[in-house]
C-alpha cells in the first residue's frame, strides 16, 4: 500500500472522483437508451443483435478494474454502489418528468416521452439488480485473480474476471427484460449470444487501454507492480 505526500494525495482523489464520474455518467446513459437495438456485422463472421444500451456498459467494467488495480477493493465497491444510488435517483426524476403534463406547444408530448422512457423503470430495476452482481462479482474475482497472481499478470485478473462477470449481467438483465414482457423469449437466446459475445470482444480490446492507464499510474504515483494507493486511513 502507497501513503502519498499531501499534493499527491490531492491528485489521486481528482483521478478517482473523474473515474466514478465517468462511471455513474456510463450506467446511467445505458439505463436510458436501452430500447434502441442495433445490428453490427463482425467482419462477415457474426452478425450482432445488440442493445445500444450495452455500449457504454464495457467502460464501466474498464474503470472498477483500474480503480481496483489501483485504489484497492474498498473503492471500487464505493464507485459501484455510489452508481446505484445514482440510478435510482435518474429512475425518480424520469417518474416526476412522466407526471408532469406536456404543453400543447411542447415539442415532446406525452405520448412519446411515455413510449421512450415508459420501460425505463423496468430497465433500471433489470440493470441495477444485474449490475449490482455482476460487479461485485468482477471485484472480488479482479482481487481474487490478483492474490492468486501475486499483483502480476495484469491480462488475467482484467480479462477473467469480467468475461464471467459479464456473462452473469447479460444474461440477468434479458432474463428480467423478458419476465416483464419488454422483449420476446424468442430473442432470449440469440441477444445473450450476441451482447455477450460483444462483452468479451471489448474486453479483450481494452486490455492494452488497462495497460497504459495502469502504467501511467503508476509511473505519476511511483507505484511497485500491485501495490495499491491509499487515499484514506483504512480499518
Amino acid at each position: 500500500m502507497a501513503k502519498l505526500y499531501l499534493k499527491d494525495k490531492l491528485t489521486a482523489y481528482r483521478f478517482y472522483l473523474i473515474l466514478a464520474a465517468l462511471f455513474i455518467a456510463s450506467l446511467v446513459v445505458s439505463n436510458l437508451i436501452f430500447q434502441k437495438f442495433f445490428s453490427w456485422d463482425f467482419f462477415g463472421l457474426y452478425t450482432f443483435e445488440i442493445s445500444v444500451g450495452i455500449l457504454p456498459y464495457p467502460v464501466t467494467f474498464l474503470i472498477t478494474d483500474l480503480i481496483s488495480e489501483v485504489y484497492g477493493k474498498k473503492k471500487a465497491n464505493q464507485v459501484v454502489t455510489a452508481g446505484i444510488f445514482a440510478s435510482l435517483f435518474s429512475l425518480l426524476i424520469i417518474y416526476t418528468a412522466d407526471a408532469v403534463p406536456a404543453t400543447d406547444w411542447s415539442p415532446i408530448g406525452n405520448e412519446l416521452f411515455q413510449k421512450v422512457f415508459g420501460a425505463t423503470a423496468i430497465a433500471v430495476i433489470a440493470s441495477m439488480l444485474a449490475y449490482l452482481l455482476a460487479q461485485y462479482i468482477d471485484i472480488q474475482l479482479f482481487h481474487f485473480w490478483k492474490k492468486l497472481t501475486k499483483g502480476k499478470h495484469l491480462w488475467i485478473r482484467n480479462n477473467f474476471s469480467t468475461f464471467l462477470s459479464q456473462f452473469v449481467d447479460t444474461f440477468s438483465v434479458l432474463f428480467l427484460l423478458c419476465s416483464f414482457h419488454k422483449i420476446e423469449w424468442d430473442r432470449f437466446g440469440a441477444l445473450l449470444l450476441s451482447g455477450f459475445l460483444f462483452k468479451v470482444i471489448v474486453a479483450i480490446c481494452d486490455t492494452p487501454f488497462l495497460y497504459a492507464a495502469v502504467y501511467a499510474m503508476r509511473k505519476r504515483f511511483k507505484l511497485a507492480e500491485g501495490e495499491e494507493i491509499i487515499l484514506e486511513e483504512q480499518d
